[in-house]
């Protein structure tokens, strides 16, 4: 699902990327660059993240448990898929051989979509503690830190389990006459009757529309709550309840900001595969510009994962803080 645009219209497509106008040895150095800034944004960005909660004993609360998580599974995208992008910029081939190099080749892939599918769910879950703590807040929440750990750890089994064919589908494999590449070979895998556009489909459909469409029904209704709590211009009569609505806000408007970015990060790429599996636009596709696009859309995709932990930063005075102690 965020496999990269260029590497989808290679797989699936097996065409020849488009003779565009431009300089190539200035668009391998902006895209490496670019690619490069990533790594290192994202790399350390969650690494931060991760820390600051672990050492923040007022911090071990579900949403920061949930922000964790997808720090982690982001960072498997500069530690996993961003290399794998550079080099291929470079070198069209796979460098690796030998055993290793056929278990790298499905793990890229596979740990490519696990991050997006741990990723999705962890925006879900936020959305479910936030709802709780906003609509019920009188209520215990709707997720405690006990259980915490138990939907964590289901993402994780989840995102696995369903891109687990990816592991059976990519290999190594080196045509005549021409260098190894790491390829998706999914009718050989599993069968003539089995539809990798109609697998794909459904992974997009489950992972990514329906969740997104559930987070925005469930922020819809809290923002309604929060709304009619209190008209503008009301004096509370109870401060500490005030201050508490206050702090619900800025979580709200954290989580939010998260979940807009993930989804105008994600949603061109999702165009991209719908194009290149169920359209029928060749003269398109083959273009200069669906090209470009090709590119973006992959970029956008993989910034994702470095732009999440600058939201908290952001939006957040306590992981502000946490990183200035950091490096006090």
């Amino acid at each position: 699902m965020t496999m990269s645009a260029e590497n989808l219209n290679t797989t699936i497509n097996e065409t020849e990327p488009s003779s565009c106008p431009g300089n190539p040895t200035t668009e391998k150095i902006g895209k490496t660059m670019a690619y490069c800034l990533i790594f290192l944004v994202s790399l350390s960005g969650n690494t931060f993240i991760g820390i600051i909660v672990y050492k923040t004993k007022t911090m071990r609360k579900p949403i920061n448990f949930f922000i964790v998580n997808m720090a982690m599974s982001d960072m498997l995208f500069p530690i996993f898929v961003i290399p794998l992008q550079i080099q291929m910029i470079h070198i069209d081939s796979w460098l690796i051989g030998g055993p290793l190099g056929q278990v790298l080749c499905k793990l890229v892939h596979f740990f490519q979509e696990t991050s997006f599918i741990v990723s999705i769910q962890s925006l879900v879950l936020i959305a479910v503690d936030r709802f709780g703590a906003v609509v019920f807040p009188l209520r215990s929440p709707l997720i405690s830190s006990k259980l915490c750990p138990i939907f964590i750890l289901a993402t994780w089994m989840v995102a696995m389990a369903v891109t687990s064919p990816y592991l059976i589908a990519f290999k190594v494999v080196k045509h005549h006459g021409e260098h190894p590449g790491c390829e998706q070979m999914w009718n050989e895998a599993f069968g003539e009757h089995s539809s990798f556009p109609q697998y794909i489909l459904a992974m997009v459909v489950v992972f990514l529309y329906t969740p997104l469409v559930l987070i925005a029904i469930l922020y819809i209704v809290m923002y309604l709550t929060l709304k009619s709590q209190k008209l503008p211009g009301e004096q509370s009569s109870n401060n500490s309840q005030q201050q508490r609505a206050n702090r619900e806000r800025t979580v709200l408007k954290m989580a939010i900001a998260t979940v807009v970015t993930f989804a105008v990060c994600v949603l061109p790429l999702s165009v991209y595969i719908a194009i290149v599996f169920w359209g029928r636009f060749e003269s398109l596709t083959e273009s200069c510009a669906f090209e470009y696009f090709s590119f973006i859309s992959s970029l956008m995709a993989f910034s994702n994962c470095a732009i999440n932990p600058y939201i908290c930063f952001i939006f957040s005075a306590n992981y502000r803080q946490g990183l200035k102690n950091l490096f006090s």
